[in-house]
C-alpha cells in the first residue's frame, strides 16, 4: 500500500525550524532533498564537526543523519508528530565513507497506528557502495 506524502520538502523544513531548532545549532548541515510515498532523501554537508581523525565522517554523525531522515520520512506521511521517539536504532558500517557529503535514503518498510520500521541506505556523495545501513524503529503517540 502506497502512502502520499502529507508534508512537503518546504513545510518539513518549516516544521524543524519551529519545533526543533537545535537540530541547526551552530549552522544547517542536514538538508531535505525529497520526500516521496514512504520514504526521503536528506543530505548532510561535509562539515569538520562531522568527522573522526583521519577526516572521515564520523559514526556518531552517520547514526544522527540516519536517525533524522528517518524522522524526516515519517512525518512526510503522518504530519507533525513532535513526539514520535525512535525505540530502536541499528547500525552495520560497510566501509569508510569518503571526505564529502552523506547521502541517507530512507525506506519506511512499516508504517503502522503506534510504529514505524525503516531502513536508510548512507552513502557517500557520487558513490553507489553504502557506507552504512541502518534499521529502526519509531513509537508513534496517539493520533487525533
Amino acid at each position: 500500500m502506497t502512502h502520499e506524502p502529507v508534508m512537503t520538502v518546504e513545510e518539513l523544513e518549516a516544521f524543524m525550524e519551529r519545533d526543533f531548532p537545535q537540530v541547526h545549532h551552530g549552522g544547517r548541515t542536514n538538508v531535505i532533498e525529497a520526500v516521496r510515498p514512504m520514504g526521503a532523501t536528506v543530505r548532510m554537508h561535509y562539515h569538520e564537526r562531522h568527522l573522526r581523525p583521519g577526516g572521515t565522517i564520523s559514526g556518531p554523525a552517520m547514526m544522527q543523519l540516519a536517525d533524522y531522515t528517518m524522522y524526516v520520512a515519517l512525518l512526510a506521511q503522518i504530519g507533525p508528530v513532535p513526539l514520535a521517539v525512535t525505540t530502536n536504532l541499528s547500525i552495520n558500517f560497510l566501509r569508510k565513507p569518503d571526505q564529502s557529503d552523506m547521502i541517507a535514503e530512507c525506506t519506511l518498510l512499516k508504517l503502522g497506528q503506534r510504529l514505524a520500521v525503516g531502513e536508510v541506505a548512507l552513502h557517500s556523495d557520487g558513490e553507489e557502495e553504502l557506507a552504512a545501513h541502518v534499521v529502526l524503529t519509531y513509537s508513534v503517540p496517539p493520533r487525533d
